[in-house]
């Protein structure tokens, strides 16, 4: 592997390690080639690993009840962003009112059903994610659907097998 795909492969870990490399036309060895770990960088690392800084103006908020807003907020923009590109709708050069305000609407929509299914799957499969989920959806081609009727019933509408045959028929 070549430094440079180390480096982004190792991402901010890379910045702990001074490395002395060998110049173009040496070999590598032991005396063309070594590395040191900054020990005091990586326990700075260490101790900031798993914590963030908010800065907010909402002075009279609690810590607890900002990151929860922070972490809405992070939902919220990533559901959109997800749903956005899901949806082809980027980019966006509206200018008539009712396109902007269709678009609006049709990205509300999506997000709350990517809220509504994260919270069916929070109480029914604690371990999916919508955006999986979707993921999964996206790779199905064919599927029979069973629809429930209010009186008991079902209507199952087939998959076609065959769809070239009964093209062909008209």
């Amino acid at each position: 592997m070549k430094v440079g795909a180390a480096k982004k492969e190792a991402g901010r870990a890379f910045s702990l390690i001074t490395l002395r490399l060998p110049e173009k036309d040496q070999p590598v060895n032991a005396e063309t080639f070594s590395y040191v770990i900054n020990q005091e960088k990586r326990d700075v690392m260490e101790k900031r690993e798993g914590r963030y800084l908010l800065r907010s103006n909402l002075v009279g908020d609690d810590p607890e009840s900002l990151w929860e807003k922070y972490i809405l907020l992070t939902e919220v923009e990533q559901a959109f962003k997800c749903l956005k590109g899901d949806l082809s709708l980027r980019p966006i050069y509206h200018q008539k009112e009712e396109r902007i305000e269709a678009h609006i609407f049709v990205a509300f929509q999506s997000y709350c059903l990517f809220v509504t299914l994260g919270q069916r799957l929070k109480a029914l499969a604690p371990g999916l994610t919508p955006r999986s989920v979707l993921d999964k959806l996206g790779e199905l081609q064919m599927i029979d659907a069973h629809l429930p009727t209010a009186d008991g019933r079902e209507i199952t509408l087939l998959r076609l097998r065959n769809r070239r045959r009964i093209i062909r028929f008209f």
